[in-house]
């Protein structure tokens, strides 16, 4: 062998082997490879992913000569398509919690309708008018287990749903997002129209006092031979896995509750209703414990869902809480356990149950205690002390001496806490605009009362104070200091001699470039930013180092930007994002590039897309350095955006070579053959060269 060969030879056998994923059609072809897939200890593809493959071969429609779009074949494929989607659910012992998180309303609509459907239940039957108790068990368990799920469905609609940010637009993933959105909000239609149903059917469930069972792979099996080769077996009591009668009570309890609570919010007769479910909940789990061969009981949501409802259902209930308050303050007071204190009194600040004057009372008590001699007591005096501020702050009150007192010498620790308690202190999205008003003038007023410069920055820089004071007010709170005092005197020597700044302002402005450069904190870089734009209007401070690269083809993009302030931040941000995946700090660049593509998002569409390609390349480089060196597959969502950035079209936006030379590699380096030889559109490969090449290679 040639000392090449014997080079290549090593450096392919170095190279972690990943097994191919078993692709969907293979499970036709062997009836045992399914079972022999869900024993592995992680199957690839999992199993929820595989129910979703096998459903959606099942239900594709097929074209006629004429070239007309006809309902999916009922033919011997699609039907063993649905079985083998079933034998998956069944392996996972119809656990809804699981099928629920992984599974879209639609496909798990399709499935337990299929489920229905192998379980003898007639179509178009309405299930309030079958007698569960004269039907085979798997039959009814499989009503059961339809019910259950239309109420869980209902009820998990009715929470709010963070919004995800939009991935980069690409017209087929959008038409397919709307269609499911649609279908999603037409199924839930009729879940609802039908709620009334699905309550008394499980309503008879309760009634219903004896085990049942639901269908095992076996059954399944059975169900799928001709009719006179099951003797009868799948249509006795004992076939499939057994559910016992308080497991079925013990879970059906838990789901009727939660839709009363929904419906009970205006109806105290309801309200009581759910409050009887889920003591009956809670009872069933003393008994038998939270889990069990079918099913899990959320104990801490469940927790929650009684503590509501003994709120919302018991009028006196407000004065035993309040008892055990403040019981719980006195037994911290003799105990000396003043961290717990210190919380209770934050806590307050949201919900305000403790009286003002109870408050300085107990405020009153730490300063005696303290003045005896108890130094270790000063502390929590402060503490309680800017609980209590904060609190007057919100009410509209006064603010007291002591807070100003303790301020005659402020530190970077008192700053910290002070802050701390000012954002434990005010939801921001609940909050009305005057409290937001408040805190903020409060804040602002400390800045302008600050000699020491640092301690100022550690508030302007802050969360809480860049959400509640505009740009333009920051701007001129920045003015107003410095016209103030011709020099910043400093309480304490700071750490660093960059806030030790003479009254020169060029010196000012070559202090601050210097911490832009070392800075990789995005709010830091925005609010020195700031900074510098209110001490001159004549300078670009994103030529300050000549190390701050960014590719030509963004760079005009870019550097078209009119305000001189946004341009310096998205060059800057972007610079040193992508320094940062040069010298691979993939946190701080993913920080970088978050914020970035935040600002952008605002106004500038072909940049916002700019920056998630950045944001796709930066995690390809972080899981090929992280999980892909010890031969773990990437996430399915990162290989789908791989394929939807090669497959793009957008026009006029500015491309790296190199992202497109990753992608192709990636989908390489991780066999995605199936893709890359049978799905990729053709234009595609005729169009883009690397394409072409990865489509060679596979």
């Amino acid at each position: 062998m040639s000392a090449e060969a014997a080079d290549r030879e090593a450096a392919t056998s170095s190279r972690p082997c990943t097994p191919p994923q078993t692709s969907w059609f293979e499970f036709l072809l062997e009836e045992s490879l399914l079972e022999q897939h869900l024993q592995k200890a992680s199957p690839d593809p999992p199993p929820v992913q595989l129910i979703v493959q096998f459903l959606e071969q099942a239900s594709k429609p097929s074209v006629n000569e004429q070239n007309q779009v006809q309902p999916p074949p009922d033919n011997k494929r699609n039907r063993i398509l649905k079985l083998l989607a079933l034998k998956v659910a069944a392996h996972l012992k119809w656990d809804l919690d699981v099928l629920e998180k992984s599974l879209s309303v639609p496909v798990l609509n399709m499935l337990l309708n299929e489920l229905l459907c192998i379980s003898k239940v007639p179509p178009g039957t309405k299930h309030v008018d079958v007698d569960l108790s004269s039907i085979p068990p798997t039959t009814a368990m499989a009503v059961l287990l339809y019910n259950r799920w239309a109420i869980r469905t209902i009820v998990q609609s009715s929470f709010p749903v963070k919004q995800v940010k939009p991935s980069p637009p690409q017209l087929n993933v959008m038409n397919q997002m709307q269609q499911e959105k649609e279908l999603t909000e037409n199924i839930l239609k009729v879940l609802k129209e039908q709620a009334a149903d699905s309550i008394l059917v499980l309503e008879g469930a309760l009634k219903l006092n004896k085990d049942l069972y639901v269908h095992t792979i076996r059954t399944l099996d059975l169900l799928a031979m001709e009719p006179g080769m099951v003797n009868g077996e799948t249509e006795s009591s004992t076939a499939g896995l057994k559910i016992s009668a308080e497991e079925i009570q013990c879970q059906v309890c838990y789901d009727l509750g939660a839709i009363y609570f929904q419906q009970g919010s205006t109806n105290a007769a309801v309200q009581e209703k759910a409050k009887e479910k889920f003591s009956k909940t809670k009872e069933l789990i003393a008994k038998n414990g939270s889990s069990s061969l079918h099913f899990t009981i959320d104990e801490e949501r469940l927790a929650g869902y009684c503590q509501a409802c003994g709120i919302l259902t018991s009028s006196s209930d407000d004065a035993s809480q309040e008892a055990a308050l403040y019981n719980q303050i006195h037994s911290c007071m003799k105990s000396g356990n003043y961290q717990d204190l210190v919380k209770i009194f934050l806590e307050d600040n949201l919900t305000l149950r403790l009286p003002v004057q109870f408050r300085q009372s107990v405020l009153r008590e730490l300063f005696q205690k303290a003045q005896q001699g108890n130094d270790a007591l000063d502390e929590v005096c402060f503490k309680v002390c800017m609980c209590n501020t904060v609190c007057d702050v919100l009410q509209g009150r006064i603010i007291d001496i002591q807070f100003c007192q303790f301020f005659l010498r402020p530190t970077k620790e008192k700053i910290d806490f002070l802050l701390e308690a000012c954002s434990k202190s005010i939801n921001l999205e609940k909050a009305s605009e005057a409290l937001k008003r408040r805190i903020a003038a409060f804040l602002k007023n400390l800045c302008l009362n600050l000699e020491d410069l640092q301690l100022v920055f550690m508030i302007s820089s802050h969360d809480l104070f860049i959400k509640l004071l505009k740009d333009d007010e920051r701007k001129l709170l920045i003015d107003q200091m410095r016209k103030r005092s011709p020099r910043i005197n400093l309480c304490t020597k700071p750490v660093t001699s960059f806030y030790d700044i003479p009254a020169s302002a060029s010196v000012n402005i070559g202090q601050l470039e210097h911490q832009l450069i070392l800075s990789v904190d995005p709010w830091r870089i925005r609010q020195i930013l700031i900074e510098l734009h209110g001490m001159t209007s004549e300078r670009q401070f994103w030529t300050v180092s000549n190390k701050w690269e960014v590719p030509n083809v963004y760079g005009n993009v870019i550097l078209g930007i009119k305000d001189n302030l946004t341009r310096d931040l998205v060059y800057i941000l972007m610079a040193k994002g992508l320094h940062c995946c040069a010298i691979k700090d993939f946190v701080h660049a993913k920080q970088l590039f978050a914020a970035c593509l935040e600002l952008v998002t605002e106004f500038s569409p072909k940049l916002r897309q700019v920056m998630l390609n950045e944001m796709l390349l930066l995690d390809i480089y972080t899981h090929e350095a992280g999980a892909g060196v010890s031969g773990e597959r990437p996430p399915s969502d990162l290989i789908s955006r791989v394929r939807g950035y090669l497959e793009m079209r957008v026009p006029d936006i500015p491309l790296r070579q190199v992202i497109a030379e990753e992608c192709v590699a990636f989908l390489l380096n991780w066999s995605e053959n199936e893709y890359l030889t049978m799905q990729v559109p053709l234009s595609l490969v005729q169009t883009n060269p690397y394409v072409k090449v990865m489509r060679t290679l596979s």
